[in-house]
């Protein structure tokens, strides 16, 4: 018996009906595993100096190896290199190219569609495992190609019912050559219902808490105290946070701490809508708060609608306790 899927370019199943519907859709999907998501796509543009200034002005990374060409040809390489995990940014067509470019992700597009009409209507990134094979340098120009490797059974997740989808990605270089793998998996997950019936309690605060390192210990000592203590350079003075072992500006280990007045500007944030996490309301504002001392830390605000939520107002820190063993920093807007 021959069984099609609705859109073109869909995997077809041979042979008998089958009466469990469960069966039916894994091999539908595992007709999928080993086929290539579309046909090879070549980098725009070889890897560059200028896409690598701005990525590291975006990540904060100032690693010579990546800006000072002086500096690279006297160490061990002698060369400039490109930051490892800019892998895919060489690759990505952009979206308009995306969208134009016939039959781009086609496998991977027919078997979410497979899902999505099987009711696992949400996906969610879960894991991406990247392996270098070489350092890249100026001048390279990557090609990739992609396959969707695995296909899980039917899963119970913390989200819900869903498939976990693996896709192996390889990327090779002008000469054809090997220079880095990628595998990336996402769940495919069948929301629960909502219920028609009287809202259950809010949850607490979801874990897990907050990772305490020797490196930022005293940072969550200082919270539960009622301070809010950054970590300042004892050589240069430059304070920094997250905390960290060594400045990053003149690469001191020796530090001490400033207690911020915890009062500063909201210098960029996000509203957060999805994936819903309890007991977070729809549009929660996250935000990026630049403190009056010289530095940054994010932090949730309190005490303001989302739509009142703008880059330039004015906040102060207060110390919430959001269950019974967590403090946290948190800003309200100030009085004008």
């Amino acid at each position: 018996m021959l069984r099609l899927l609705p859109e073109p370019g869909s995997i077809a199943y041979f042979g008998p009906p089958m009466s469990d519907p469960k069966a039916e859709l894994m091999a539908r999907l595992r007709a999928f595993e080993g086929k290539a998501s579309s046909e090879p796509q070549t980098a725009r543009f070889p890897v560059n100096v200028p896409m690598i200034e701005h990525w590291c002005d975006a990540m904060g990374d100032r690693n010579p190896a990546y800006l000072d060409a002086e500096w690279a040809a006297a160490s061990p390489r002698g060369q400039m290199i490109a930051p490892p995990t800019m892998l895919q940014a060489w690759v990505m067509p952009g979206l308009r190219r995306w969208r134009d470019r016939p039959g781009a992700g086609s496998a991977v597009g027919s078997i979410l569609r497979v899902l999505d009409e099987a009711g696992f209507t949400s996906v969610v990134a879960t894991n991406c495992e990247q392996e270098y094979q070489r350092e890249l340098v100026p001048g390279d120009v990557l090609r990739t190609s992609v396959t969707i490797e695995h296909v899980s059974d039917e899963k119970q997740t913390a989200l819900g019912t869903g498939h976990f989808v693996t896709q192996h990605y390889s990327f090779r270089d002008q000469s054809d050559e090997v220079v880095a793998t990628m595998r990336f998996r996402m769940l495919k997950f069948r929301p629960p219902e909502a219920s028609a019936a009287t809202p259950a309690p809010k949850p607490a605060r979801p874990r897990p808490r907050p990772g305490i390192t020797h490196d930022n210990r005293f940072f969550w000592d200082g919270v539960r105290a009622g301070k809010l203590l950054i970590q300042r350079c004892a050589a240069c003075g430059r304070l920094r946070h997250p905390p960290g072992p060594m400045c990053p500006g003149c690469r001191s280990l020796e530090w001490d701490t400033l207690e911020s007045a915890g009062r500063g500007e909201v210098y960029s944030y996000v509203l957060h809508y999805h994936p819903q996490i309890p007991p977070f309301e729809p549009g929660h504002p996250v935000a990026l708060v630049a403190l009056d001392e010289g530095t940054r830390l994010v932090a949730d605000l309190v005490g303001v609608e989302p739509e009142e939520v703008h880059v330039g107002m004015r906040v102060q820190v207060e110390f919430n306790a959001v269950d019974d063993e967590l403090i946290l920093p948190q800003f309200r807007p100030l009085t004008p």
